[in-house]
């Protein structure tokens, strides 16, 4: 009876790794993690009474062996995800879901929906607003062109500014009051 060899990546292979035991968590390691996880609701969610259902839940989900600890992180993080976990299955379960294809009408529910980002319009208009106040700066006498620039184009701190112009705190401010004065006109 002839043998056929094994594949040579046969050798190669890893053996699969065995799955994580799971152990039963008992009572008494459940009840000194209770008041973090009740703070922890009630931060979230602002009702104290919700707080607690939500934290009996995640206790019977454990003591009824529907959540399974394999030891993989700390008792009390793992109990905190199984909470988290709660807390947005409740926020989803009580927020209204409006969808954005329901009404074909212009008056639907999504058209409420404003973008963050600024239009392409916004951002021209912007950019234009930007080179004319450039310009303006430009155009300020040295003095007060210097401050501006320093303190206020590039941000930096006003014993900075005093120091590389040679003034007093009270002349910079007085700067820059009177160059905002001449932009703002």
């Amino acid at each position: 009876m002839l043998s056929t060899p094994a594949p040579a990546f046969a050798a190669t292979m890893a053996p699969a790794p065995k799955p994580a035991m799971v152990n039963p968590v008992p009572w008494a390691d459940l009840t000194p993690h209770r008041s973090y996880l009740l703070n922890y609701a009630r931060c979230r969610l602002q009702d104290p009474a919700l707080a607690e259902d939500l934290v009996h839940d995640v206790f019977e989900a454990v003591v009824t062996g529907r959540a399974r600890f394999a030891g993989l992180a700390a008792l009390r993080s793992w109990l905190v995800g199984i909470l988290k976990h709660k807390i947005v299955d409740l926020v989803r379960q009580r927020s209204g879901h409006d969808s954005l294809d329901i009404g074909g009408d212009e008056d639907g529910p999504g058209r409420d929906f404003e973008c963050p980002q600024p239009r392409p319009d916004e951002v021209a208009e912007q950019r234009q607003r930007l080179r004319q106040t450039l310009q303006r700066i430009a155009q300020l006498p040295d003095s007060l062109r210097q401050v501006v620039e320093l303190r206020v184009l590039r941000d930096q701190g006003t014993d900075e500014v005093c120091q590389a112009l040679a003034i007093s705190e009270q002349n910079l401010f007085v700067r820059l009051h009177r160059a905002r004065r001449v932009l703002a006109s």
